[in-house]
């Protein structure tokens, strides 16, 4: 496991990190919805009838469980210091531009703490912008790793949902940027330039996620 510490811009995080932007979209998404079940709610308690006490407790119910996931996802996700604080530095290179930014390969150890054996797996991830960084095919994005478990569920061996965070996100210092890149191996870079063609094969499969076999990882790295 390795980290990074650097100070976090939070003013440039908050206004660039998607991953708090699909936060917000979330919390949004959950506040709106609320409204709209306690209003049909209240509209069929008002109708008075056996059949709509019933469907307006029901939509209450709803409303409730939205309201619920709007305070609960900031709760879960942190802090954006945090967040970067909890990762694990990893390298991720922009495997694909597209029209609306570009789609990142990373390469990411999913082991959970005390596995004895890394699991080592290509993701994607797609990103609208990357300050700092140029938006060509190949350029080296430091990032850390992004791990939980869906829900309540916290077995097995490897994490269930993975992305990266690109420092880009969490900084405008072009020094730190340049730190992190250089903590990360050479081994490592080469080994997401060598596969930055199957970015599609890895972005298509299940999960999103492409296991590395151990005999292609770089030797610090088995």
């Amino acid at each position: 496991m390795r980290k990074f510490q650097f100070p976090v811009d939070v003013a440039h995080a908050k206004s660039v990190n998607e991953t708090f932007t699909e936060l917000r979209r979330l919390r949004t998404s959950a506040a709106v919805t609320a409204v709209f079940l306690i209003a049909l709610g209240a509209w069929f308690i008002w109708i008075a009838t056996a059949w709509s006490y019933i469907l307006g407790a029901v939509f209450c119910i709803g409303a409730a469980t939205s309201l619920w996931v709007m305070v609960w996802a900031p709760r879960k996700m942190g802090s954006i210091e945090s967040r970067y604080a909890a990762g694990d530095l990893v390298p991720s290179v922009v495997a694909e531009k597209l029209p609306d930014g570009a789609l990142l390969l990373a390469l990411i150890d999913i082991g959970k703490p005390g596995v004895d054996e890394p699991y080592y797996v290509l993701i994607t991830r797609r990103v609208r912008a990357l300050p700092g960084h140029a938006m060509e095919r190949g350029a080296q994005v430091p990032s850390v790793s992004v791990l939980a478990d869906r829900g309540r569920n916290k077995g097995g061996r490897t994490w269930q949902l993975v992305s990266v965070m690109p420092i880009a996100w969490g900084t405008t210092d072009q020094a730190v940027l340049a730190r992190a890149t250089d903590a990360i191996t050479e081994g490592e870079w080469a080994l997401l330039h060598a596969n930055i063609g199957l970015s599609e094969k890895v972005r298509t499969s299940k999960n999103q996620q492409l296991l590395i076999d151990r005999a292609e990882l770089p030797e610090d790295l088995r």
